[in-house]
């Protein structure tokens, strides 16, 4: 069974690269959408989030949404701005954001990989995100998003990765956020099939990010096989678009909690509730984790120390993240919050944002306490993902974005 193979990739034309590539479409709400995309009628959000297209307010999940992105879509293709390739390639995709570089492939992955399990997953789903990416995917013909993959470093594939992209970049970009994108078109048969059979020959790929992406392709291709009495496997949904990265280059930061309010408690009884739990210290700074069973607390406009102790961490992958001992030891017996997924009194703040965004949020009154992890490592996350284990919602944020729109996959 093959993890990954070439396909031909839907891309905007050199001319044009600027203006379209856009954030993620997961990571900006719409008004951040709006923004981003003032003065771009080319920007790739006109496609990945098509609501800014029509009146305020409209239901992002409405069927006309769905309609605007592909009537946007088929406009870049009349105009030239997007075209896609005429064989099929892999791709060399490079971030860098300061000193931090990782060069990783585009490739289409197996949806039947991902099924039987060698594409690995370690988190749950929300039926209405995969409901809309579903939707996209089917109204488009074409995935935009890509999933992010990571593989255990392998020194063959990693050396030949070193000399591919020692040619001149295909594309090269630096976006609004300065963070820079590179890609190389790898077209070359030799170098596509070595490609093929390093990754292909490897146990598994882990799911960093693009649980609902990958969860909404494999429903389309199912979909589309009931529909097509010629299906072969053979088929284009029968793949999905990614970008993998050896596990040693990826960047993870801290995926913060704030919470609404402290469960009826006043400030002293609250403190004195976590005090039983972990070790408390008053921090005369913002307090940032340096290591695991480290937490940062803010509330009330002072910040805490806590300390894990080590009497709380089981010999278990998902439970001995510190994210799950906050929430076992914190957030459900002392705050209420039982369902970290669906409960409306937690928010997530990504560490990219930083502690002051952890503090502005509380100060403004909005929520009443905010906790500051330290990052989940990606050992952590394969090793959840091997014993096919969840782990707590978002647990991870991995840094630097992918863009949406530098590559996509047409079905």
């Amino acid at each position: 069974m093959l993890l990954i193979r070439p396909f031909a990739g839907l891309r905007p034309q050199n001319t044009y690269i600027d203006g379209v590539i856009a954030p993620p479409y997961d990571v900006l709400n719409t008004q951040e959408a709006i923004a981003r995309s003032e003065a771009k009628p080319w920007s790739f959000l006109h496609i990945s989030r098509p609501e800014i297209d029509l009146p305020p307010n409209t239901d992002p999940y409405s069927p006309q949404v769905y309609a605007k992105g592909v009537e946007n879509l088929q406009k870049m293709l009349d105009a030239g701005v997007l075209a896609q390739d005429s064989v099929e390639n892999y791709y060399l995709y490079q971030l860098v954001m300061g000193d931090h570089i990782q060069t990783g492939l585009v490739a289409t992955a197996s949806v039947e990989a991902y099924d039987k399990g060698q594409i690995r997953r370690h988190e749950l789903t929300r039926p209405d995100k995969e409901d809309d990416r579903v939707r996209q995917i089917d109204a488009l013909n074409a995935q935009t998003g890509p999933v992010l993959l990571a593989y255990k470093q392998d020194a063959d594939l990693q050396a030949l990765i070193d000399v591919l992209i020692q040619s001149k970049p295909d594309a090269d970009v630096v976006a609004d956020d300065q963070i820079r994108h590179r890609l190389w078109v790898v077209s070359d048969k030799t170098n596509i099939d070595k490609i093929s059979h390093l990754i292909n020959k490897m146990a598994c790929l882990y799911i960093a990010d693009g649980h609902h992406r990958s969860a909404a392709a494999s429903r389309v291709a199912k979909q589309r096989c009931e529909q097509n009495p010629q299906h072969s496997g053979n088929e284009s949904y029968n793949y999905f678009l990614s970008v993998m990265f050896p596990d040693v280059q990826m960047k993870i930061l801290s995926y913060n909690r704030v919470v609404k309010d402290l469960n009826g408690l006043d400030e002293q009884t609250f403190l004195e509730k976590v005090g039983e739990v972990f070790k408390l210290q008053s921090s005369e700074t913002a307090f940032q984790p340096t290591k695991r069973t480290e937490v940062g607390m803010f509330c009330n406009g002072k910040w805490y120390q806590l300390e894990i102790p080590f009497s709380l961490i089981p010999n278990d992958p998902v439970k001995s993240l510190d994210v799950s001992i906050l929430s076992d030891q914190i957030l459900d017996p002392i705050l209420g919050i039982k369902d970290v997924r669906r409960d409306k009194r937690i928010d997530f703040v990504g560490g990219i944002r930083g502690l002051n965004e952890l503090e502005k949020r509380v100060n403004s009154g909005e929520m009443a306490v905010a906790f500051a992890i330290f990052p989940t490592s990606l050992g952590e996350l394969m090793s959840v993902a091997d014993a096919n284990q969840i782990m707590p919602p978002k647990s991870t944020w991995f840094e630097p974005k992918l863009a949406d729109g530098l590559v996509s996959h047409v079905l």
